[in-house]
């Protein structure tokens, strides 16, 4: 089979499979990783059976996977097959793709070169591809500079006010605002990023259903702006009516695409709370803006503060601290061109004491131990290089806990 052919045959399996499988469809996933999309397709709509050389690859990556399956018991193709026949009887990949392109609709996957790295950390969970409404040569620029604004659906007047301010800051910055589209703080965060943004992605939405229907309704204005200067993406295939575990599934895709999530007003139970759990499994920053003690609408923020999944975060700057804190300095969002202001700060600096400034938080202070991970160096050389920052004004000690200081 020529390049083209089998890259034509990949992408029609994973359009099929983005209309069966699921993603908390973890056998489904597993047969995808093990035997590729060509032959998962082929056994997961029932053309045919698993091998013996695929049953042992199989095996192996459910192995590897290290958790029982849903379900229990063993792997038997037969049962598994009749759960995915009634979709995939009904699924006709090519119909779909000629349809999808019919509707301006492009679908990118795991083996194209602008698919977003980020999505790689989340393993079996990572999905099928991404169908997307906007200008797709905007999608590799999201990973390295995006950050994930998030809150409930009820907001209040704070709660919009403030997500106004973070998300129209984060935008001003050069970076890509992520958030899900639904009313409330998504919807604020969205408004925000269009109305600021200077980069060349200044908002992205991300669906819960199909992006051939925008959803809620009552957004699809918004929604539409997002597709003309933005990106509006999904896992979901076209058609795909959104539900709530599909609320809940996306939340992922938001938290691994994002470099840090920041949850500007939740109350206790929202699905805020589960973009921040999924960022924080991940090993993404995560912040959290407070509120009244006495407001409901930022209980879960408090929340996640209190239980340390997240950091507090007032301003833009202690957002940007997350994830780059020379941007939180006033660094110029498409790179410097000459060293001005915190950069020139570091000139001088041994490779090793740059890597531990680099690794200083802007907030929360850090243990030596939590900088020694983050800059990859050994704990003695990073007490070293902490001394000496700290005679250089670069680093100030808070009873253990070290922080790169404000600077105006």
């Amino acid at each position: 089979m020529t390049s083209d052919r089998h890259h034509d045959a990949v992408r029609l399996a994973r359009v099929g499979l983005s209309r069966v499988l699921e993603p908390r469809d973890v056998t489904g996933h597993l047969i995808l990783q093990a035997l590729g999309p060509v032959a998962a397709w082929e056994v997961i709509s029932g053309l045919r059976g698993v091998t013996g050389t695929e049953h042992g690859a199989l095996e192996a990556t459910i192995r590897a996977y290290g958790k029982p399956l849903p379900g229990g018991g063993g792997l038997n193709a037969a049962t598994m097959t009749q759960r995915w026949s009634a979709r995939a009887q009904d699924c006709d990949p090519a119909r779909d793709w000629s349809r999808a392109m019919q509707q301006g609709l492009w679908m990118c996957m795991p083996e194209d070169p602008d698919w977003p790295a980020a999505l790689r950390d989340l393993q079996q969970a990572e999905p099928v591809c991404l169908w997307g409404r906007g200008d797709r040569t905007r999608l590799r620029d999201l990973s390295d500079r995006s950050i994930a604004v998030v809150g409930s659906r009820d907001c209040s007047t704070y709660g919009r006010s403030v997500t106004f301010d973070v998300a129209g800051g984060v935008a001003a910055r050069g970076w890509t605002v992520l958030s899900g589209g639904a009313y409330g703080v998504d919807e604020a965060a969205h408004r925000a990023a269009l109305a600021t943004g200077v980069g060349p992605v200044p908002t992205v939405a991300v669906m819960a259903g199909g992006v051939d229907r925008l959803y809620p309704v009552g957004n699809q204005a918004l929604l539409e702006q997002v597709v003309q200067e933005g990106l509006v993406i999904s896992e979901a295939a076209p058609g795909t009516m959104p539900a709530r575990f599909r609320f809940l599934d996306r939340n992922r895709l938001i938290a691994a695409v994002g470099r840090a999530t920041v949850v500007t007003e939740s109350r206790w139970r929202s699905g805020a709370q589960s973009t921040a759990h999924h960022a924080a499994e991940l090993s993404r920053p995560v912040g959290a803006v407070p509120g009244s003690v006495q407001s409901a609408t930022s209980a879960g923020c408090h929340r996640l503060i209190r239980e340390g999944s997240a950091v507090l975060v007032t301003d833009v700057d202690d957002v940007l601290g997350l994830v780059a804190p020379l941007e939180a300095h006033g660094e110029s969002p498409h790179g410097a061109d000459s060293k001005t202001g915190q950069t020139a700060m570091f000139d001088g600096l041994s490779e090793s004491d740059r890597h531990v400034a680099d690794a200083l938080p802007v907030t929360q202070g850090a243990t030596v131990d939590s900088l020694a991970r983050v800059a990859g160096l050994p704990v003695r050389a990073v007490l070293g290089g902490l001394r000496r920052l700290e005679r250089a004004g670069l680093a100030v000690d808070r009873g253990g806990l070290w922080v790169r200081p404000r600077r105006t």
